[in-house]
């Protein structure tokens, strides 16, 4: 499923046009990525955990080469399925 195809299911489920449900999901995920920019982790009782984790630096290799390179240290962001959503899959 892509947003355009999301943005449809919000709409017809909760019986609000097109245009109402990209600017509901567009807020949904502008206020997760502000909280996680923050350090902080959103929760989504049943469903899941935004959270943001540290990946060290660590070295790698050029799959052409061979070469060994230097991988930074980053944020990556993180979801961990809640019980609910899991026991349905």
């Amino acid at each position: 499923m892509n947003k355009a195809e999301l943005i449809a299911k919000i709409a017809d489920d909760a019986g609000i046009t097109k245009t109402q449900a990209n600017e509901a999901l567009d807020s949904f995920i502008e206020a997760v990525t502000k909280t996680l920019k923050g350090g902080g982790k959103v929760t989504l009782v049943g469903f899941g955990t935004f959270s943001v984790s540290k990946r060290a630096a660590r070295n790698g290799r050029n799959p052409q080469t061979g070469a060994v390179i230097k991988i930074k240290a980053k944020k990556v962001a993180r979801f961990k399925a809640g019980k609910e959503l899991s026991s349905k899959l």
